[in-house]
C-alpha cells in the first residue's frame, strides 16, 4: 500500500482534541479504543472482509486509457447481458471516473507491469442474467490479479458483481494520480444468504433517487435484499391499480408523495442490476390507520361506551369484506414484486379498539375466543396467510405472529425484533424448525455518542443455545433504519457507515472480529463512499483524500 494511503489512515484517528462535559464523559463508553492509532490494514480497505485473501507485495499499474473489463473465452454470458455490461461500466467509472487527467503511461517509471484487463467468466451453463435474484443465488467468485490479466471466475452473474466490487476496493492511487493494484488472489462467498436493509418510506416520504443511491451503497457492502417497509399507519404512498383510493386518500399527498407502478418497476429492476432482491412489506392488522382512508370498512370503528368514537382500530377481522380486500390486494402484490417472498408484518396489534366494539365481542364469544384477543390476531393473520399462499409467494413475518401460535408454512421465515430476549426467540424459532432472520440489535434508528458502528460489529447472529441444526436455518440478517426522524435530509448519512458494521458480519466468516483491523478498514470505506458521492458520515475525527462535495 502506498505511503499516502497509509498516512491517511493514520491521520484519520488524530484530530483537534475537543473537551467533553463532565456528563456526556460519564456516557461515553469507548474513550480508549476511540482514541486509538490505528495502523494501515494488511487487507487495506477491503470492506467487507472476504473469506480468503492473499494480496502480495508485487503492484501492477492501471491505466484508464488500457484497461478495460471485459467477458472472459467461454463464460456463458456476453453482449447480450445487459447487467453485467451495465456493471462493467459502473466499475470502470468508480476505478477512473474521479481522474480528469491521469499520467501518460509513458511517462511511468520503468519498473512495475501494466494491467490491462480483468476478463469475467461466468462459469455455469446458465448465468441467470435475465432473472431475479433470490434467497438461493450463488454470490461465490474467485479473483485472480496477476499477469497478464486479472480474471474473476463466478457460477452465476450475482458472484461476477460482488467480485466486481472487490477489484475495484483493491484498486489504489498514489499522489500523484497514477492507479495501482497488487496481486491477489481470492475466495469468497457470503456467510448468510440474506443480508437486508429496512427503510421505512411511511413516517417520512423518501424520493426514488434517495432509494435509488442506497440500493447503490448497498452493493457497494455487498448487501442483498431491501426490505420496502412501504406503508404504515402515517400514509400509503403505495399507488395500486385495483385500490387507486389507497393513495389517493391516504398518501401525504396523491401526486407528489407517491412511489407510482413505473417507479416501484425503476426500483426492483435497479435492484436488480446489483443483485439486491425488493422485499415488500404490507404490515397488517395493526398499523393500517392509512390504509382505512381509501378504504371503507376495512379498519374496526372504536367505541367508546356504547357509541361509535369516530376513530378506528386494526383492521376488522369479523366481516368477510376483509378477506375479499386482502385476496385482490396481494394478488396485486404477488404480480408487480416478483420476489418469492413478501413481508407481511403482524406486530404490535392493539387490541383495545376491539375490546371496544361490541359486534368484535360478539364474534369472540361465538368463536370461543373468550377475552383472549390473541386468538383473534391469529384467526385474522392465518386467513390471511392462506390468501397469501394463493399468490404462490412465501411470507415473512415478525416474531408475534410466531409467538402467538399461528399456524405457520414450513417455509416462512420468522423476523426476530425485539431487543430484550432476542437469543432466546431465536433458539425457539429454530427448535421449532423455522428459519430465521435477525434485527434485533441492529436497529439504527436509535442513535448515540460515539462509534456505535462497533456495537453493531461485535454482535454475533448465531449466538443463541441451540443445535447445529437449528443455527443453519439462520438465513441472515436485517438492520433496520425506522422513519420518525429520518427523511432525504438525513438518511444516508445516518445509516452509512453504521450498517456497513452489519454487512461485513453477514458477508465475513465469524472469526473476522478485529476492532482494530475494522476501523482502519472501514475509515477507508468510508471514504470511498464519500468519493463515489454517498455522503457516509465520519467515523471519528479525521479526513478524506476526496472530501464530499455537497449537493
Amino acid at each position: 500500500m502506498n505511503a499516502s494511503l497509509q498516512l491517511a489512515l493514520l491521520l484519520l484517528t488524530l484530530g483537534s482534541s475537543r473537551g467533553l462535559q463532565p456528563d456526556l464523559w460519564d456516557d461515553f463508553e469507548e474513550p480508549v479504543e476511540a482514541r486509538r492509532v490505528v495502523a494501515a490494514s494488511r487487507f487495506g480497505s477491503l470492506w467487507p472482509l472476504p473469506q480468503k485473501v492473499k494480496i502480495s507485495d508485487v503492484s501492477l499499474l492501471l491505466s484508464g486509457v488500457t484497461f478495460r473489463i471485459a467477458d472472459g473465452k467461454g463464460s456463458s454470458s456476453g453482449a447480450s447481458c445487459i447487467l453485467l455490461q451495465n456493471a462493467y461500466r459502473r466499475y470502470y467509472e468508480y476505478i477512473f471516473g474521479h481522474s480528469k487527467r491521469q499520467p501518460e503511461v509513458e511517462s511511468w517509471p520503468a519498473g512495475p507491469s501494466v494491467l490491462t484487463e480483468l476478463q469475467v467468466l461466468i462459469t455455469s451453463a446458465d448465468s441467470e442474467c435475465e432473472g431475479f435474484p433470490g434467497v438461493t443465488s450463488d454470490e461465490s467468485y474467485e479473483l485472480t490479479v496477476d499477469q497478464p490479466y486479472a480474471v474473476l471466475k463466478a457460477p452465476k452473474v450475482w458472484g461476477a458483481l460482488r467480485g466486481l466490487e472487490t477489484f475495484s476496493q483493491l484498486v489504489y492511487e498514489d499522489e500523484f494520480g497514477a492507479k495501482s493494484i497488487n496481486s491477489t488472489t481470492i475466495s469468497d462467498f457470503p456467510r448468510f444468504a440474506h443480508r437486508g436493509i429496512l427503510l421505512d418510506t411511511s413516517r417520512h416520504f423518501l424520493p426514488i433517487k434517495v432509494i435509488l443511491a442506497n440500493l447503490e451503497t448497498m452493493a457497494m457492502n455487498k448487501f442483498n435484499v431491501f426490505h420496502w417497509h412501504i406503508v404504515d399507519d402515517p400514509s400509503f404512498p403505495y399507488m395500486s391499480r385495483t385500490f387507486p383510493h389507497l393513495s389517493q386518500q391516504g398518501a401525504y399527498h396523491p401526486y407528489t408523495h407517491v412511489y407510482t407502478p413505473s417507479d416501484v418497476k425503476m426500483v426492483i429492476e435497479f435492484g436488480r442490476l446489483r443483485g439486491i432482491r425488493v422485499v415488500p412489506e404490507f404490515d397488517t392488522p395493526g398499523h393500517t390507520q392509512s390504509w382505512g382512508k381509501g378504504q371503507k370498512d376495512l379498519l374496526t370503528p372504536c367505541y367508546s361506551g356504547d357509541k361509535p368514537s369516530g376513530t378506528f382500530g386494526p383492521v376488522n377481522p369479523i366481516l368477510n369484506t376483509t378477506y375479499d380486500f386482502m385476496s385482490k390486494f396481494f394478488k396485486e402484490i404477488g404480480s408487480v414484486f416478483p420476489d418469492a417472498y413478501v413481508h407481511l408484518g403482524g406486530d404490535e396489534v392493539d387490541f383495545n379498539c376491539w375490546k371496544s366494539n361490541p359486534d368484535i365481542q360478539k364474534f369472540m364469544a361465538q368463536q370461543g375466543f373468550g377475552q383472549d384477543f390473541s386468538k383473534l390476531e391469529s384467526f385474522y393473520i392465518q386467513k390471511l396467510l392462506d390468501i397469501v399462499a394463493t399468490t404462490q409467494k412465501g411470507y415473512m413475518i415478525w416474531q408475534e405472529v410466531f409467538d402467538n401460535g399461528v399456524k405457520l408454512k414450513p417455509d416462512t421465515v420468522v423476523h426476530v425484533w425485539i431487543g430484550g430476549g432476542a437469543n432466546e426467540e431465536m433458539g425457539n424459532v429454530t427448535a421449532a424448525g423455522f428459519t430465521t432472520i435477525l434485527s434485533a440489535p441492529w436497529y439504527l434508528d436509535y442513535i448515540s455518542y460515539a462509534q456505535d458502528w462497533q456495537k453493531y460489529y461485535k454482535v454475533e447472529p448465531l449466538d443463541f443455545k441451540g443445535t447445529e441444526e437449528q443455527k443453519k436455518l439462520v438465513i441472515g440478517g436485517e438492520a433496520c433504519l425506522w422513519g420518525e426522524y429520518v427523511d432525504a435530509t438525513n438518511l444516508t448519512p445516518r445509516l452509512w457507515p453504521r450498517a456497513s458494521a452489519v454487512a461485513e458480519r453477514l458477508w465475513s466468516a465469524a472469526d473476522v472480529t478485529d476492532i482494530n483491523d475494522a476501523f482502519s478498514r472501514l475509515s477507508a470505506h468510508r471514504c470511498r463512499m464519500v468519493e463515489r458521492g454517498i455522503p457516509a458520515e465520519p467515523l471519528f475525527s479525521s479526513y478524506c483524500p476526496r472530501e464530499y462535495r455537497g449537493i
